[in-house]
């Protein structure tokens, strides 16, 4: 699935505009390189609220106003990861099966060739953590700046199309 970069120093500011504008259907965090493994939220949240804040301890995801998660920002370094990005899955239906879209980076995410995404999945390496928050369909990209010409950009969370 094709993944589209994010600058980072707009992370908080990308999350907030998520929350407040789309829905996210479930929360994902597990340990960085356990392959599924030492999974610490897995949660659904059809039907419940998803929040963070973020204060000098670190950063804190809650559920129904509930905390669910802390990231200390500390373990690993925040200053050195990369920032969020935003993933599409999108599926090909051929004959009698569906199958996974497989892109690499660079790819026009309106590409009007492409399957329109099912969910859209907000991610970050934090700690040393994988943090992923799944939105039900498309999570909206505007071009925001050159990362590496001519195919690394890096793109802004827009406003959903009405």
């Amino acid at each position: 699935m094709e993944q589209y970069f994010l600058p980072k120093r707009l992370d908080f500011k990308h999350l907030r505009f998520c929350l407040d504008n789309y829905t996210p259907d479930r929360l994902y965090i597990r340990l960085k390189g356990s392959s599924g493994g030492d999974v610490k939220v897995n949660e659904s949240l059809e039907g419940r609220t998803l929040d963070f804040r973020k204060d000098s301890s670190g950063l804190y995801f809650l559920i129904d106003s509930k905390e669910v998660c802390h990231l200390p920002l500390k373990d690993y370094g925040y200053d050195k990861a990369k920032g969020f990005t935003l993933a599409y899955e999108r599926f090909e239906q051929l004959e009698s099966y569906e199958k996974m879209v497989m892109l690499g980076t660079g790819v026009d995410p309106y590409d009007p060739s492409l399957p329109e995404p099912r969910r859209s999945i907000l991610r970050h390496g934090l700690d040393d953590h994988l943090v992923e928050i799944f939105f039900k369909g498309r999570v909206e990209l505007e071009f925001h700046s050159w990362y590496i010409k001519p195919h690394w950009k890096y793109w802004t969370i827009a406003p959903p199309k009405k």
